[in-house]
């Protein structure tokens, strides 16, 4: 199954990890510290023209990839998570 998480953006729902609020989620420093060590290691991808909601976790590839949505975690649930 895929999901949309905005823009032109499309990725299957296997390869999903977790989904995480930002808003919720960037109080603790541990989650700044894996956003920061992510996006120095060029893996993640802004798929936000606007104020980011959410940010999604996938392995792909035998990679990490971190996906900045402006959709909610809730929206992008309704959107076809099993």
């Amino acid at each position: 199954m895929y999901l949309h998480l905005g823009q032109d953006t499309v990725i299957t729902t296997d390869s999903i990890v977790a989904m995480f609020d930002i808003d919720a989620c960037t109080v603790s420093k541990k989650t700044r510290d894996f956003l920061a060590a992510a996006q120095k290691n060029g893996e993640v991808v802004n798929v936000s023209y606007e104020l980011p909601r959410s940010f999604v976790v996938c392995r792909r590839d035998g990679r990490t990839v971190v996906y900045i949505s402006q959709l909610s975690t809730k929206t992008l649930s309704r959107r076809g998570l099993p």
